[in-house]
């Protein structure tokens, strides 16, 4: 069966059925691909700071990960950067992610059955799994979209998805290339700041590297993202 593909925003992603892909690929789910790399055992999703600190409070061994407009959050645990958690020994960890674009999108497709998320780095995984589930229609979201344009690390990232699955895949020059192109990349490799390391783009450029896709169960009222 040939899989229809829809593009949506965090401005129309409410509206998504069926199976949904949310991608934010600079930087909160290649963020969340290291964690689970290193070890971690789950990533509770969340849309504010308020309910992070909610969640640590019932659970005070639950590392905090996020940011607000890019910059790290005071009381959390870790940045969302996935340069930073390379290092990190994040074994058996839980851990609640708060993020501008990706986590938002992730609980505003509240539609979805099922809801996987995405960077580059799961691309490949994610395509194999849309192909054995093998419906009629794929959604994707691409957080990085605003009204005024952007967005292009995410769009790319969804092209390759797609791609994938059709049997005729992008180069992978090209994507690295739209990528670094793209106006959220060059915010970190023309910054000098802490906040936005360039290591977290070439970070975000591993394509492929993570044999797992990255799915959200809902539990008990949150969202719950787990690799398998």
């Amino acid at each position: 069966m040939t899989i229809e593909f829809q593009n949506f925003t965090l401005r129309n992603c409410a509206e998504a059925e069926g199976v949904v892909v949310v991608i934010d690929v600079l930087r909160a789910f290649t963020t969340a691909a290291v964690a689970f790399e290193r070890g971690a055992k789950e990533i509770v999703l969340v849309a504010t700071v308020d309910e992070a600190f909610e969640i640590r409070h019932h659970h005070p061994d639950i590392l905090l990960l996020g940011e607000v407009d890019g910059r790290p959050i005071p009381g959390f645990d870790l940045p969302n950067s996935p340069s930073t958690l390379a290092g990190m020994d994040l074994r058996e960890k839980r851990l609640v992610q708060r993020t501008t674009a990706g986590a938002q999108g992730a609980v505003l497709a509240a539609r979805a059955s099922p809801l996987l998320v995405a960077g580059l780095s799961v691309a490949a995984a994610t395509a194999a799994y849309l192909q054995i589930l093998n419906p009629h229609r794929v959604s994707f979201v691409a957080t990085g979209v605003r009204p005024g344009g952007g967005g292009e690390e995410d769009s790319v990232c969804a092209e390759y998805i797609a791609s994938l699955i059709r049997g005729c895949p992008l180069a992978k020059s090209e994507v690295c290339q739209r990528v670094r192109g793209s106006g959220a990349a060059k915010k970190f490799i023309m910054s000098e700041g802490a906040d936005f390391p360039a290591a977290d783009v070439e970070s975000a450029l591993q394509i492929d590297r993570s044999n797992f896709v990255m799915q959200v169960e809902r539990r008990n009222a949150q969202l719950v993202l787990s690799a398998t």
